[in-house]
């Protein structure tokens, strides 16, 4: 599903440049569950937006379904982006103000879904996260662990090939945080692709895979060939 080789990202301010990115190389096939771990100013939230198509390199290749992102325009970037990918923030990003309804609603109204299968894919999404009584109640109502249930509704309404969660469980406490990396492991095992970013060893141990990235490099990649042992997240 997804193929990086030689992966660089350049940032230039004034006379200065800044190598994000120095060489990354890997593949992610699809069903698989990766974490990218790294501390801060590794460079795994560069390489999550290249992944996730907010960004584009400066240097290497990144296929995407066999397509690189060089082919693609950004308008391409744009509808790939809404139609295959799902986003996970540790902000929630929601609109507190909204329901729960309509804030799952939101990635379907750039769409030609008629209403009524709107509804009905929004409900879906809603109960699969384990939130259908909540569905109109205002989201900044909600709790931490529920808002961040509800984002989780977000990116799979539009029923996405990958999900990426940058940190989801950075604002939440560990009660809250093992329900929702739970959550993505279900969504996981029914084989859709995860991919995660985050600092926290925990966390990262729900995947069956994690990537090390440390100044811009891959410091290294390894399968956990244990069973994922579910603990409290702290």
């Amino acid at each position: 599903m997804i193929e990086v080789n030689n992966l660089q990202k350049e940032y230039l301010e004034g006379d200065t440049s800044t190598l994000a990115l120095r060489g990354v190389t890997f593949s992610i096939a699809k069903g698989e569950f990766v974490s990218i771990m790294g501390p801060s100013g590794s460079g795994k939230s560069t390489l999550l937006h290249i992944l996730s198509f907010l960004d584009r390199p400066t240097g290497g290749t990144y296929k995407f379904q066999d397509k690189s992102i060089d082919e693609m325009t950004d308008k391409e970037l744009a509808h790939v982006r809404n139609s295959d990918m799902g986003f996970v923030f540790q902000s929630f990003n929601l609109l507190s103000r909204l329901t729960v309804y309509d804030n799952v609603e939101i990635p379907l109204l750039y769409s030609d879904i008629s209403p009524s299968r709107r509804k009905k894919l929004v409900e879906e999404a809603v109960n699969s996260v384990g939130l259908e009584e909540k569905l109109y109640t205002e989201a900044g109502r909600l709790s931490g662990g529920q808002k961040q249930r509800v984002a989780i509704a977000r990116a799979l309404v539009t029923d996405p090939n990958v999900i990426f969660a940058d940190e989801p469980t950075g604002n939440l406490d560990s009660q809250s945080g093992l329900q929702v990396m739970e959550i993505l492991e279900s969504l996981n095992d029914k084989g859709r692709t995860v991919i995660l970013v985050t600092h926290e060893t925990q966390t990262a141990e729900f995947a069956d895979r994690i990537i090390r990235i440390k100044d811009g490099i891959v410091e290294s990649d390894k399968k956990i060939t244990a069973n994922r042992i579910h603990r409290d997240i702290k």
